[in-house]
């Protein structure tokens, strides 16, 4: 059994990571670490969670023999300074996307686990997800031929006050889903970006985004002459969609990125539509249950920090394309082996939740 602490008790930590915890069968939930006591013990009294701990108090917890991994759901700008102490603890770490919100603290974060006994795992979440498998198995069987041109969107209506409005933090609708639309990108192709372009938009008067641009259109060029391009907003209507056009068909996955979604996938291909809808799984559940079964049988992660230092990369250069106006060019990298069907875990959804 897999001891967790959770660091950060805002929203995703309330609505997703702390219902998700009980039903796996191989994690548990030891701390709550927030700035905020009165929630997390609040919380900590719903899910049955022993300790509550200040900030402050983190390194110690670390430091003790009564957790094995933190979960951290900060804010982006906190990722790498709460990653980095963790493992050279020894303790796992799962942290949430971006990995960090620079490449140097980035690099420091994949260079921390390099030096510890302990993993290091960026939540891609879908990478466990039936759904998303399905929509990879169907391109790499080759189902609509070689996969030319991608285009995803992922927006909705974000509201005043989140901490993902704070250009302090790297908030913004790029970093915090955009980068969904970047990682499905890279699996399908099974490639690195060589090339970016973006522009930005920020409409006056709104006051979520005196910091922040409201939404992004980027565009991306793969080797082999491949394109992908993707809308990421927090000022749309909700929309969640890929669509891959192949060399003799296409396939669509919509729904496609939110948690509380049932994926579905349509192949179009040969004259023929083929819908094929997945049942609604707990996302949560099954990130937690894959790298618990990670920790306790010693198979490092796939979504691990290089993965999340890839998107890194792309991430910091649409940023860099948006303001400057310009293509931004990428360093060629290899791309690593993907997802595989062993990391599939499917949990039926949970609504034992404490919001607070």
């Amino acid at each position: 059994m897999i001891r967790y602490a959770v660091v950060g008790a805002g929203w995703i930590s309330q609505e997703a990571f702390m219902p998700a915890v009980a039903v796996t069968g191989n994690s548990r939930m030891q701390a709550i670490v927030s700035g905020s006591p009165e929630v997390a013990r609040q919380l900590a009294d719903f899910h049955g969670v022993p300790e509550v701990v200040d900030y402050s108090g983190y390194d110690d917890l670390i430091a003790s023999d009564r957790i094995d991994a933190v979960y951290i759901a900060l804010p982006n700008s906190m990722h790498a300074d709460y990653t980095i102490r963790a493992l050279k603890a020894g303790k796992h770490v799962m942290v949430e996307k971006p990995l960090a919100t620079s490449m140097s603290e980035s690099e420091a974060m994949v260079a921390a686990t390099r030096e510890s006994t302990a993993f290091l795992m960026t939540a891609y979440r879908l990478h466990n997800e039936p759904g998303t498998h399905g929509m990879i198995e169907a391109i790499r069987s080759g189902k609509i031929g070689e996969p030319v041109f991608f285009t995803s969107t992922f927006g909705f209506q974000s509201l005043l006050g989140n901490h993902r409005l704070q250009a302090n933090h790297w908030g913004g609708a790029l970093p915090d889903v955009g980068v969904y639309c970047l990682n499905a990108a890279r699996h399908v192709f099974a490639a690195e970006p060589i090339a970016v372009q973006a522009m930005a938009s920020r409409p006056s008067g709104d006051p979520r985004f005196a910091e922040i641009d409201a939404g992004l259109a980027v565009t991306l060029r793969f080797p082999g002459d491949r394109l992908a391009q993707f809308f990421c907003s927090f000022g749309s209507g909700t929309s969640e969609s890929i669509r891959v056009v192949g060399s003799s068909g296409e396939l669509i996955l919509d729904p496609a990125f939110k948690f509380d979604s049932a994926l579905r996938l349509t192949v179009r291909a040969d004259g023929k539509e083929t819908i094929i809808p997945f049942q609604q799984v707990d996302h949560f559940s099954g990130q937690i249950a894959y790298f618990s079964d990670c920790i306790l049988t010693r198979t490092p992660p796939e979504a691990n920090g290089e993965e999340g230092l890839a998107d890194m990369r792309a991430l910091l250069a649409i940023d860099e394309a948006a303001r400057c106006g310009s293509t931004v060019r990428l360093d060629p990298q290899s791309f690593k082996a993907g997802i595989s069907t062993s990391m599939l875990r499917s949990f039926s959804p949970t609504t034992r939740r404490l919001l607070v």
